[in-house]
Protein backbone atom coordinates (compact mmCIF):
# COMPACT_ATOMS: atom_id res chain seq x y z
CA UNK A 1 0.00 0.00 0.00
CA UNK A 2 1.74 2.86 -1.00
CA UNK A 3 1.64 6.59 1.39
CA UNK A 4 -0.17 9.23 0.39
CA UNK A 5 2.04 12.17 -0.82
CA UNK A 6 1.30 15.64 0.28
CA UNK A 7 -1.75 16.94 -2.25
CA UNK A 8 -2.28 20.14 -3.81
CA UNK A 9 -5.41 22.07 -2.79
CA UNK A 10 -7.83 21.33 -5.64
CA UNK A 11 -6.29 17.20 -5.41
CA UNK A 12 -9.32 16.01 -3.71
CA UNK A 13 -11.76 18.53 -4.32
CA UNK A 14 -14.59 18.36 -7.16
CA UNK A 15 -15.28 22.14 -7.50
CA UNK A 16 -13.52 25.10 -7.24
CA UNK A 17 -14.98 27.99 -5.05
CA UNK A 18 -17.01 30.37 -6.85
CA UNK A 19 -15.37 33.53 -7.54
CA UNK A 20 -18.20 35.38 -6.17
CA UNK A 21 -17.28 33.59 -2.50
CA UNK A 22 -13.94 35.55 -3.13
CA UNK A 23 -15.26 38.93 -3.89
CA UNK A 24 -17.58 39.03 -1.13
CA UNK A 25 -14.60 38.18 1.44
CA UNK A 26 -12.34 40.78 0.53
CA UNK A 27 -15.56 43.09 1.39
CA UNK A 28 -16.29 41.50 4.83
CA UNK A 29 -13.01 40.04 5.84
CA UNK A 30 -13.79 41.44 9.33
CA UNK A 31 -17.01 38.39 9.86
CA UNK A 32 -14.56 36.02 7.69
CA UNK A 33 -11.84 36.72 10.65
CA UNK A 34 -14.50 36.04 13.56
CA UNK A 35 -15.65 32.83 11.53
CA UNK A 36 -11.73 32.03 11.11
CA UNK A 37 -11.27 31.85 14.64
CA UNK A 38 -14.01 29.49 15.34
CA UNK A 39 -12.90 27.41 12.47
CA UNK A 40 -9.66 27.09 14.02
CA UNK A 41 -11.02 26.41 17.70
CA UNK A 42 -13.18 23.83 15.59
CA UNK A 43 -10.32 21.77 13.89
CA UNK A 44 -8.79 21.11 17.13
CA UNK A 45 -11.41 20.14 18.86
CA UNK A 46 -12.39 17.84 16.13
CA UNK A 47 -8.51 16.07 16.89
CA UNK A 48 -9.15 16.34 20.57
CA UNK A 49 -12.44 14.70 19.77
CA UNK A 50 -10.79 11.78 17.45
CA UNK A 51 -8.07 11.01 20.39
CA UNK A 52 -11.26 10.34 22.92
CA UNK A 53 -13.16 8.48 20.65
CA UNK A 54 -9.89 5.88 19.65
CA UNK A 55 -7.60 5.87 22.20
CA UNK A 56 -6.39 2.75 21.64
CA UNK A 57 -4.89 3.27 18.20
CA UNK A 58 -1.77 5.00 19.85
CA UNK A 59 0.04 6.26 16.42
CA UNK A 60 -3.72 8.00 15.25
CA UNK A 61 -3.66 9.83 18.83
CA UNK A 62 -0.14 11.05 18.77
CA UNK A 63 -0.72 12.85 15.04
CA UNK A 64 -3.76 14.08 16.48
CA UNK A 65 -2.00 15.67 19.08
CA UNK A 66 0.43 17.24 17.69
CA UNK A 67 -2.53 18.33 14.94
CA UNK A 68 -4.70 19.96 17.98
CA UNK A 69 -1.79 22.06 19.25
CA UNK A 70 -1.03 23.52 15.82
CA UNK A 71 -5.09 24.43 15.33
CA UNK A 72 -5.15 25.96 18.25
CA UNK A 73 -1.47 27.94 17.78
CA UNK A 74 -3.49 29.29 14.47
CA UNK A 75 -6.51 30.13 16.66
CA UNK A 76 -4.40 32.45 19.05
CA UNK A 77 -2.77 33.88 15.53
CA UNK A 78 -6.32 34.73 14.18
CA UNK A 79 -7.02 36.02 18.30
CA UNK A 80 -3.67 37.96 17.84
CA UNK A 81 -4.88 39.73 14.54
CA UNK A 82 -8.66 40.32 15.83
CA UNK A 83 -6.82 42.64 18.18
CA UNK A 84 -4.30 44.15 15.83
CA UNK A 85 -7.19 45.15 13.33
CA UNK A 86 -9.78 45.93 16.06
CA UNK A 87 -12.19 43.41 14.83
CA UNK A 88 -14.38 42.06 17.75
CA UNK A 89 -15.71 38.88 18.68
CA UNK A 90 -19.04 38.04 17.82
CA UNK A 91 -21.25 34.77 18.10
CA UNK A 92 -21.97 33.30 15.00
CA UNK A 93 -24.52 30.48 13.69
CA UNK A 94 -22.48 27.41 12.53
CA UNK A 95 -22.40 27.04 9.28
CA UNK A 96 -24.58 24.16 6.94
CA UNK A 97 -21.19 23.30 5.92
CA UNK A 98 -20.06 21.21 8.55
CA UNK A 99 -24.01 19.51 9.56
CA UNK A 100 -23.81 18.54 6.06
CA UNK A 101 -20.80 16.41 5.93
CA UNK A 102 -21.31 15.43 9.41
CA UNK A 103 -24.93 13.67 8.48
CA UNK A 104 -23.20 11.74 6.08
CA UNK A 105 -20.83 10.33 8.19
CA UNK A 106 -21.28 6.33 8.80
CA UNK A 107 -22.58 5.62 12.06
CA UNK A 108 -21.01 2.03 12.46
CA UNK A 109 -17.05 1.48 12.53
CA UNK A 110 -14.84 1.23 10.56
CA UNK A 111 -16.30 3.26 8.60
CA UNK A 112 -17.39 5.66 10.98
CA UNK A 113 -13.72 6.62 11.76
CA UNK A 114 -12.83 6.08 8.45
CA UNK A 115 -15.32 8.85 7.05
CA UNK A 116 -14.40 10.88 9.52
CA UNK A 117 -10.78 11.04 8.57
CA UNK A 118 -12.00 11.56 4.89
CA UNK A 119 -13.92 14.69 6.53
CA UNK A 120 -11.62 15.64 7.90
CA UNK A 121 -9.43 15.70 4.72
CA UNK A 122 -12.04 17.39 2.75
CA UNK A 123 -12.00 20.58 4.47
CA UNK A 124 -8.51 21.15 5.07
CA UNK A 125 -8.79 20.97 1.64
CA UNK A 126 -10.94 23.11 1.19
CA UNK A 127 -9.32 25.73 3.83
CA UNK A 128 -6.48 25.54 1.77
CA UNK A 129 -7.93 26.32 -1.33
CA UNK A 130 -10.06 29.39 -0.15
CA UNK A 131 -6.61 30.27 2.14
CA UNK A 132 -4.47 30.04 -1.51
CA UNK A 133 -7.05 32.08 -3.36
CA UNK A 134 -7.71 35.04 -0.43
CA UNK A 135 -3.91 35.65 0.09
CA UNK A 136 -3.34 37.66 -3.26
CA UNK A 137 -6.68 40.17 -3.07
CA UNK A 138 -6.21 40.78 0.42
CA UNK A 139 -3.89 43.72 2.22
CA UNK A 140 -1.06 42.43 5.34
CA UNK A 141 -0.99 41.79 7.66
CA UNK A 142 -3.76 39.17 6.12
CA UNK A 143 -1.63 38.54 3.13
CA UNK A 144 0.77 37.18 4.35
CA UNK A 145 -1.14 35.22 7.31
CA UNK A 146 -3.22 33.27 4.91
CA UNK A 147 -0.26 32.24 2.45
CA UNK A 148 1.49 30.65 5.60
CA UNK A 149 -1.49 28.76 6.67
CA UNK A 150 -2.65 27.44 2.95
CA UNK A 151 1.17 25.40 3.47
CA UNK A 152 -0.17 24.00 6.63
CA UNK A 153 -3.71 23.33 5.51
CA UNK A 154 -2.38 21.12 2.42
CA UNK A 155 -0.25 19.47 5.22
CA UNK A 156 -2.98 18.86 7.27
CA UNK A 157 -4.91 17.21 4.10
CA UNK A 158 -2.22 15.14 3.51
CA UNK A 159 -2.32 13.97 7.36
CA UNK A 160 -5.46 12.69 7.06
CA UNK A 161 -5.14 10.98 3.85
CA UNK A 162 -2.69 9.03 5.36
CA UNK A 163 -4.30 8.00 8.33
CA UNK A 164 -7.67 7.26 6.80
CA UNK A 165 -5.42 5.05 3.88
CA UNK A 166 -3.62 3.14 6.77
CA UNK A 167 -7.36 2.65 8.18
CA UNK A 168 -9.21 2.00 5.65
CA UNK A 169 -8.81 -2.19 5.75
CA UNK A 170 -11.15 -3.95 3.00
CA UNK A 171 -12.95 -0.39 2.67
CA UNK A 172 -12.10 1.44 -0.87
CA UNK A 173 -11.47 5.02 0.84
CA UNK A 174 -11.13 6.05 -2.62
CA UNK A 175 -14.35 5.54 -3.51
CA UNK A 176 -15.63 6.49 -0.29
CA UNK A 177 -13.44 10.00 -0.76
CA UNK A 178 -15.37 10.47 -3.82
CA UNK A 179 -18.74 10.01 -2.67
CA UNK A 180 -17.84 12.28 0.06
CA UNK A 181 -16.80 14.69 -2.01
CA UNK A 182 -19.07 15.22 -4.13
CA UNK A 183 -21.49 16.26 -0.99
CA UNK A 184 -18.51 18.66 0.00
CA UNK A 185 -18.48 20.13 -3.13
CA UNK A 186 -22.72 20.49 -3.57
CA UNK A 187 -21.76 22.51 -0.27
CA UNK A 188 -19.19 24.74 -0.90
CA UNK A 189 -20.63 25.35 -4.55
CA UNK A 190 -24.48 25.89 -4.08
CA UNK A 191 -26.26 29.42 -3.36
CA UNK A 192 -25.93 29.66 0.67
CA UNK A 193 -27.82 32.34 2.44
CA UNK A 194 -25.06 32.75 5.04
CA UNK A 195 -21.53 33.73 4.54
CA UNK A 196 -18.80 32.18 6.53
CA UNK A 197 -15.67 30.86 5.72
CA UNK A 198 -17.15 27.42 4.73
CA UNK A 199 -19.97 28.83 3.10
CA UNK A 200 -21.15 28.12 -0.72
CA UNK A 201 -22.00 30.76 -2.80
CA UNK A 202 -23.29 34.34 -1.05
CA UNK A 203 -26.76 33.86 -2.26
CA UNK A 204 -27.22 38.17 -1.69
Amino acid sequence: MSAVPIQPAHSVLLASTPARWFEVACERWRELLVDHANCEKKAASTALSLIFSYPEDMALTDKLSRLAREELRHFEQVQKLMQELSVPFARMQPSRYAEGLRSAINRSEPARLLDLLLCGALIEARSCERFEGLGPLLSEPLRGFYTGLAVSEARHQSLYLRLAEQRAGDIDWRARLQQLATIEAELATSPDPQFRFHSGLPAS
